[in-house]
């Protein structure tokens, strides 16, 4: 009896010392940290809150987190039977936008502000912030499907009402050209030919413009690492397709967009070739014209002067001396009588 006892009593032992020792040792690998946890709580830092600057005052009450303790990579490291590891990668990631685990896509429907329906493909990079590990491990059951979620939504928002900056622009510069009462009507008549051009359909501003709508959705989900512990790294939207049908359709109206800007430039540079030429030729005349005044109006300064100088009879003197070459080089003179 007292065998079997000693016997229970060593295997007790045994387990105890391979289930503390051998399974208590740990290790944690360079792309990743780790959080411990003891009976499910995890410890914290004294006095320590996660907070980030980028959220708003009513986004850190509703996601207030604490800061816990982050277990950097090495090792081995010890942990008691009533503490669980939790392991994160925190190197960054990429995922398709028409990631979605409770259906399956090849695209991310949307609507245009011309109430047409386009297809959005690209990826998102993340990665986990170390700053906010509790809100990544605790905070939500599954905290990318969140980011994906508040991603797709912001980036509907902003396709339905995106409109495009460098036409805004000019139509703003129309309108205010429109009231100024100096402005000529050959110019009015431009700038809204120039308007009317640059206005395209949304969908081709949305393709033109693709830096710019990324730039707007990292803008806009600089604040999920405060949320959901993921912090953005970029967001490629890489092509706007919208339906077969639609594509077609837009094909016709860009060719006939070229086209008309096409036939446009060659009449500007028509017309400017052709007022140059104008220009060039009034100038032409002009220097003619004072080619021919200009030695008359020296012969009246030369004749006032010697008038001035020496009297009626210098000037009949000098009229008289004149004529003689031009009397050798007569053939025949018509004297009229008085």
């Amino acid at each position: 009896m007292g065998g079997i006892a000693f016997a229970f009593f060593a295997g007790v032992f045994v387990y105890a010392v391979f289930r503390v020792i051998v399974t208590g040792l740990y290790t944690v690998r360079p792309d990743q940290r780790a959080v411990v946890t003891s009976f499910g709580r995890a410890e914290r830092m004294p006095g320590g809150e996660a907070k980030d600057p980028r959220m708003t005052s009513d986004e850190i009450q509703r996601y207030h987190y604490p800061k816990v303790q982050v277990v950097k990579p090495g090792g081995p490291y010890f942990k008691w039977p009533w503490q669980t590891v939790h392991r994160v990668r925190v190197s960054t990631q990429a995922v398709d936008v028409t990631w979605d685990p409770t259906k399956r896509q090849d695209t991310v429907e949307a609507v245009t502000k011309d109430n047409l329906t386009t297809g959005v493909n690209g990826q998102l990079r993340f990665r986990v912030s170390e700053e906010n590990l509790y809100a990544y491990l605790f905070g939500v059951a599954s905290p990318l499907e969140h980011v994906m979620g508040y991603f797709i939504s912001v980036l509907r928002e902003r396709i339905a009402t995106f409109v495009d900056p460098k036409g805004q622009k000019l139509a703003n510069s129309a309108a205010a050209n429109a009231g100024d009462a100096e402005s000529s009507t050959a110019k009015k008549e431009e700038e809204t030919a120039v308007v009317e051009l640059s206005e395209g359909v949304s969908i081709n501003d949305l393709r033109k413009n693709l830096p710019l709508l990324n730039m707007y959705m990292e803008e806009q989900c600089r604040s999920t690492s405060g949320r959901y512990g993921i912090e953005m790294d970029a967001a490629l939207i890489t092509s706007i397709d919208p339906p077969p049908d639609v594509d077609r359709a837009l094909s016709a109206i860009n060719s006939t967009r070229n086209q008309v800007a096409a036939d446009i430039s060659t009449a500007r540079a028509d017309a400017e070739q052709q007022i140059t030429m104008s220009k060039r030729a009034v100038e032409i005349a002009r220097n003619n014209a004072q080619a021919e005044v200009a030695p008359l109006a020296e012969l009246a300064t030369t004749l006032a002067r010697i008038k001035a100088e020496g009297g009626s009879d210098a000037l009949k003197a000098y009229l008289r001396n004149m004529r003689i070459p031009l009397l050798a080089r007569t053939q025949r003179i018509v004297e009229v009588a008085k």
